[in-house]
């Protein structure tokens, strides 16, 4: 069963040339879906860290960097394997957004409901967003397999 209020995880991408450690500043209550243009495509489940609570272990070299759009947001993926496994907010340049899948032990597919936040009509650009900016949620149901 998931623990929701753990803090404190190990992670890696696929190949493991990336290693870290990484404190959640809200365990994995945090964890959200995004809609705008990159997370819709890369469909990850990110939880919320301080910019501070993230340690490289091994592989800071591996790691390249994406931006698009007005540049803020700083997405990380290994260049060996090519798996994301975290970014730096656009929301909030002081968190980082980690990869649910990277963490030792946790499963995206662990989460039975994941709040979707509204990526496409995002705060920063005026669109109006109001409250928390869920818009909807991802649930994952097993079929007793």
């Amino acid at each position: 069963m998931l623990d929701k209020d753990a803090t404190e995880f190990d992670g890696a991408c696929h190949c493991g040339a990336v290693r870290f450690h990484v404190r959640l500043s809200e365990g994995l209550h945090s964890a959200r879906r995004c809609t705008c243009s990159l997370c819709r495509m890369r469909g990850a489940v990110a939880v919320t860290a301080r910019l501070g609570d993230l340690h490289m272990l091994a592989g800071q070299e591996m790691l390249t960097l994406y931006q698009f759009n007005t540049g803020t947001a700083k997405h990380y993926f290994c260049s060996r394997c090519g798996i994301y496994t975290h970014h730096q907010r656009r929301s909030d340049p002081s968190q980082y957004g980690v990869n649910t899948a990277c963490l030792e032990g946790v499963s995206p597919f662990d989460f039975e409901d994941v709040p979707v936040t509204d990526g496409v009509n995002h705060p920063s650009d005026g669109n109006g967003q109001k409250g928390d900016g869920i818009i909807g949620v991802l649930r994952f149901q097993s079929v007793g397999c």
